[in-house]
């Protein structure tokens, strides 16, 4: 029996979007999904939820539940990371209450900026674990990473272990979608191309019949940011960087050195940028899960249809043959987007078949969107040299090439604040101690 072994399945909903998608595919019909979280009461109730999904749509698949990781990876063909270590408390909350303490302000800190360099770093070594289980027990198995830092993840797999990775996140297959909407344009029949580093990758073309969508969408952007909306951060880099950007505004706001500035409090208002808006969302999660955890959890008539997630359609088409493109994550392994660095982990079309998955060729970015991604890839590539070599003085070093921090803060105050946070992680960061 093939399986499919899902790690942080205690994300319930995240389990029954991937999962749930999986059971609508004929070709994994009698796979086991096997269930691993180091939270027995949440794995658990993903247990429950998918034996319930099972039951109604598909009394094929076998659905098993493992607290040791090893037992859940015998037999794995593909493997689902969706991991958050050291969870909103105590490692979020850290992540922002001690830059708040330098006046240094994040929307979501889980990309780059200091929140996602000290993401990152409590997080790569649990991958390198997982990785080190994955070569010994399954090592011809994929892992499709659903965990932020993305870049940063996909980038230390793909550089420092054997294991076959992609790297997969929500905003490739949205964003036009969402643009169009905000902007009142019809969607359907469009041509698009994107590229790029995640959650910066660009919409380098957009058509229809042939003919460039580009001025037009312009034209309404420019009308749009007369009044206050949700997207302002992204129309204002189009503006004045000439493309639309994956990700959202609130990302994009701390991404850049342009809009969380101490000197000009004015732009919080103007570009309407949540500060904080990780945290807000996290307590709202939690409490939003309470409420709704008995009819989630233990609802035999719970509802499923297939989401717009990639993993089920990759597996899909690994299994059936049958080719799926997609936005992926990979290395940027023969320069696929020529002028950035080959050691970075790029976001490109991607085609997922029984041989693999085959990324596509970009050539160059457009000068300036290049320059921007690469603001990005230094911090990144610097955190996973601290994460690979242990040395604090390559985390002294994310920070201050970080665009966001390096706008707003002394070199000494961003060495002191990284030494904070070290001390606060404590046990969360223990080569660093």
């Amino acid at each position: 029996m093939s399986r499919i072994t899902f790690i942080g399945a205690g994300s319930t909903i995240f389990a029954k979007n991937i999962l749930g998608d999986c059971m609508f595919v004929p070709a994994l019909n009698g796979f086991e999904f096997a269930l691993h979280d180091i939270d027995e009461k949440r794995l658990n109730e993903s247990e429950q939820m998918l034996r319930n999904l099972a039951q109604k749509y598909n009394q094929s698949i076998k659905i098993v539940s493992f607290l040791d990781r090893k037992e859940a990876l015998k037999g794995a063909k593909y493997v689902i990371n969706a991991i958050q270590v050291g969870g909103y408390e105590p490692s979020t909350v850290i992540d922002f209450d001690i830059p708040k303490k330098y006046g240094l302000q994040q929307t979501i800190g889980d990309t780059i900026g200091i929140g996602g360099i000290f993401r990152s770093l409590r997080t790569i070594p649990v991958m390198k674990a997982i990785a080190d289980d994955l070569e010994e027990i399954c090592p011809d198995a994929w892992l499709l990473n659903y965990t932020n830092p993305m870049a940063a993840l996909t980038g230390y797999m793909l550089r420092h272990t054997n294991v076959k990775t992609i790297g997969l996140c929500h905003s490739v297959q949205v964003c036009t979608k969402d643009l169009f909407d905000a902007l009142d344009m019809e969607h359907e029949g469009i041509e698009e191309r994107i590229a790029g580093i995640n959650h910066m990758a660009w919409l380098l073309e957009v058509k229809r019949d042939g003919q460039d969508l580009y001025p037009e969408i312009k034209r309404r952007a420019k009308e749009k940011q007369k009044e206050k909306h949700e997207d302002m951060v992204r129309f204002e880099l189009m503006d004045k960087f000439g493309y639309y950007i994956t990700e959202s505004s609130e990302h994009n706001a701390e991404y850049h050195p342009y809009f969380i500035k101490n000197a000009y409090p004015e732009l919080i208002d103007r570009f309407n940028i949540p500060l904080d808006e990780y945290p807000r969302r996290c307590v709202n999660q939690i409490k939003e899960w309470e409420e709704m955890r008995e009819e989630i959890v233990h609802n035999a008539q719970l509802s499923h249809e297939r989401s717009h997630e990639y993993g089920s359609r990759i597996i899909e088409a690994m299994e059936t043959n049958i080719p799926f493109k997609f936005g992926g994550n990979v290395l940027n392994t023969g320069s696929l987007i020529s002028n950035l660095p080959k050691n970075a982990c790029v976001e490109v079309p991607c085609v997922a078949d029984r041989n693999g998955i085959l990324p596509a060729y970009i050539g160059d970015l457009p000068e300036q969107l290049a320059a921007l991604n690469r603001t990005n890839i230094n911090t990144q590539l610097l955190t996973i040299e601290a994460a690979v070599t242990g040395k604090k003085e390559h985390i002294y070093q994310a920070a201050l090439l970080d665009p966001h921090t390096s706008a707003e803060l002394s070199m000494d105050d961003i060495v002191s604040m990284c030494d904070d946070l070290i001390q606060a992680h404590g046990d969360w960061l223990p080569e660093f101690k």
